[in-house]
């Protein structure tokens, strides 16, 4: 039997406006407390201890939740347009992984919010011979407020082709230094510093943070959705498939990379200070692997007062830089934060 031909959503069939159906998801302690577990963080203040069971205070949710709570779901918008995705083709799979996302956030999400999430194509732009489309994805509470909004890219056509695989995985014989870490589970967590805007100065090293990647945590992160299909397949889960495309090996998702950066921030920095106008841009540089050493460091790039037109008469705007190096001392991602600072 013949195959009919796939309306396949490729670049050259993407155009900016088109967009997916909308999202309805309740947060629950139980997701908020399950997102946290993936994403590696101790922080209590994102789960019940034993003597806070009974406490009427609703869990807040970490800022990075904002992409499974109002996930891009670049297949749905695919669809609804009558397109079929190329993560979803029968003819053509193949998957058009992260690139960069810029998250901006206005106010809390919580245990007990329902968030509605939208999606659309924003632009779509070709650079050094790759092709690379933009969405966007707004998530509002149920009280019509914005509670973030994210700028999300993805690589649909990769100029150089496959990239090459680091030497201490494609090689077995190739020596070990001596010096070179254990790979740890999970992330070690240093004691939190939190600064205020009067002590910052620029230059000042943010606290850092180190994780280590694992397979069952890309699983659980993979498993672990609020909307959208499940797809047990992909460049994060599956080998074989991700051989045959840009990082010929299973990675995990820039999503969960964000996630780090976002724990790494509080330790430095007070939880208020990412809401009413803070944001983070990040852009993947080296796939972060199975096994890898990730340490993310990061130092204060500006510091200025508020506005005279803002609300605020107290505090102001920091900016920092995070970079987050492998064992190996590949820059794995570059990210650019922006914190609102209470006086």
């Amino acid at each position: 039997m013949a195959i009919p031909d796939e309306n396949l959503w490729d670049y050259d069939a993407v155009t900016a406006g088109q967009a997916g159906t909308t999202t309805v998801v309740e947060l629950t302690e139980e997701n908020i407390a399950m997102y946290v577990e993936i994403a590696q963080n101790p922080d209590p203040r994102y789960q019940r201890s034993g003597s806070e069971q009974h406490s009427t205070r609703p869990l807040v949710a970490m800022p990075t939740m904002v992409l499974t709570y109002a996930p891009l779901l670049r297949e749905n918008i695919a669809e609804n347009c009558g397109f079929v995705a190329l993560e979803e083709s029968t003819m053509a799979r193949r998957q058009t992984p992260f690139a960069k996302c810029e998250i901006r956030w206005h106010r809390l999400a919580e245990a007990g919010d329902t968030i509605t999430g939208s999606r659309r194509v924003l632009e779509k732009y070709e650079r050094r011979g790759s092709r690379f489309v933009t969405f966007g994805v707004s998530a509002v509470n149920q009280s019509e407020q914005l509670v973030a909004e994210y700028d999300y890219t993805c690589i649909f056509e990769y100029a150089k082709g496959q990239r090459q695989m680091p030497q201490d995985q494609t090689d077995s014989t190739s020596p070990v230094s001596d010096n070179a870490p254990e790979p740890m589970p999970g992330a070690q967590t240093p004691q939190p510093r939190l600064l205020t805007f009067g002590d910052i100065a620029v230059g000042d090293q943010l606290v850092s943070l180190t994780v280590t990647e694992s397979e069952e945590i890309i699983l659980k992160k993979n498993d672990f959705r609020l909307a959208g299909k499940h797809r047990a397949s992909n460049i994060h889960t599956d080998e074989e498939f991700a051989k045959q495309n840009i990082f010929g090996e299973a990675v995990n998702s820039g999503p969960a990379t964000m996630s780090y950066v976002d724990q790494m921030l509080q330790l430095s920095f007070p939880l208020e200070a990412f809401y009413g106008g803070g944001s983070l841009l990040m852009r993947a540089i080296t796939p972060f692997r199975t096994t890898d050493i990730v340490t993310f460091e990061g130092e204060i790039t500006e510091k200025r007062p508020h506005s005279p037109d803002s609300p605020l008469s107290q505090g102001g705007v920091v900016s920092c830089r995070v970079k987050g190096l492998n064992q190996r001392g590949d820059l794995v991602c570059l990210a650019d934060a922006t914190m609102v600072m209470p006086g």
